[in-house]
């Protein structure tokens, strides 16, 4: 456990994550752009920003089972959100792509997103404001330094 973690009390961490679970919940109830769920928006959300992944690859980095991973692309495809398309890399393998469609929901989810968030942060005081946009970036930051490859 790092020091950082435990010098803070199991109350205030607990408090933190109804905190974070509540801003989440509202930000992502303000996302209506498409009509679509949780895990749709996030699939659109990944192929977006990553770019063409294969449905093995968007199963595992999503968390949820391969069989499950079809059927949600299979519905977004007939809604015009995503394509399948060959891997050329491998004549086996099958890449999943966002539409311009897809892409137009994906911008127009992130903005209500962006919008909803800045409403709260509006209420807020500037001293609160300042410490809420260091703390999210400094947060943003160990996630991503955690998720980049090891260097040997």
């Amino acid at each position: 456990m790092s020091t950082a973690h435990s010098e803070m009390s199991h109350g205030a961490t607990e408090d933190l994550v109804v905190a974070v679970e509540q801003v989440l919940r509202h930000v992502r109830q303000s996302a209506t752009a498409g009509g679509l769920g949780i895990a749709a928006s996030a699939l659109l959300g990944r192929l977006s920003r990553e770019g063409p992944l294969r449905l093995t690859e968007l199963a595992h980095a999503e968390g949820i089972s391969q069989p499950n991973a079809t059927q949600l692309v299979t519905r977004m495809e007939r809604a015009g959100l995503v394509r399948r398309t060959a891997d050329r890399s491998d004549g086996r393998g099958v890449l999943v792509t966002v539409t311009e469609t897809g892409l137009d929901v994906f911008a127009r989810r992130r903005a209500e997103r962006a919008r909803a968030l800045g409403e709260l942060m509006a209420e807020l005081s500037e001293p609160e404001r300042r410490a809420t946009e260091l703390a999210l970036s400094a947060l943003a930051r160990v996630i991503r330094e955690r998720q980049q490859p090891e260097r040997g």
